[in-house]
C-alpha cells in the first residue's frame, strides 16, 4: 500500500501527459491524414509555406498531386497542403 503512494504521482504526471500532450496530437495527426484523403481536383488550396493554388491533378501512388499557380505548374506531396480554400471562400460571411 505505502507504495501505490510512492507512485501515485508520476501515475498523475502521465495521466496529464496523456490527455494533454498525446491525445490531442494524435486527434490533429488523424484530422491531416483525414483532411489530405478528401482533396480533389479543382479544390483552390494554399500550401503549408504559403502558396496558393488550384489542384489540377492527383497521384495516388506517391501521395502527391500538381498544383496550378500562377507561375506554372508545381508537384507537391498532399502533406505540405495547409488548408482548402474553395469552402472558405463560397461560406456565408458570419455577422458580428
Amino acid at each position: 500500500m505505502e507504495n501505490l503512494g510512492q507512485f501515485l504521482p508520476l501515475i498523475l504526471i502521465f495521466a496529464v501527459a496523456y490527455f494533454f500532450m498525446i491525445r490531442p496530437q494524435m486527434k490533429r495527426q488523424k484530422d491531416e491524414k483525414k483532411f489530405a484523403s478528401e482533396l480533389k481536383k479543382g479544390d483552390k488550396i494554399i500550401t503549408k509555406s504559403g502558396l496558393h493554388g488550384k489542384i489540377v491533378e492527383m497521384n495516388d501512388k506517391d501521395f502527391s498531386c500538381v498544383i496550378e499557380t500562377m507561375a506554372g505548374r508545381l508537384k507537391f506531396d498532399r502533406s505540405a497542403i495547409s488548408m482548402e480554400m474553395s469552402k472558405k471562400m463560397n461560406a456565408p460571411a458570419e455577422k458580428k
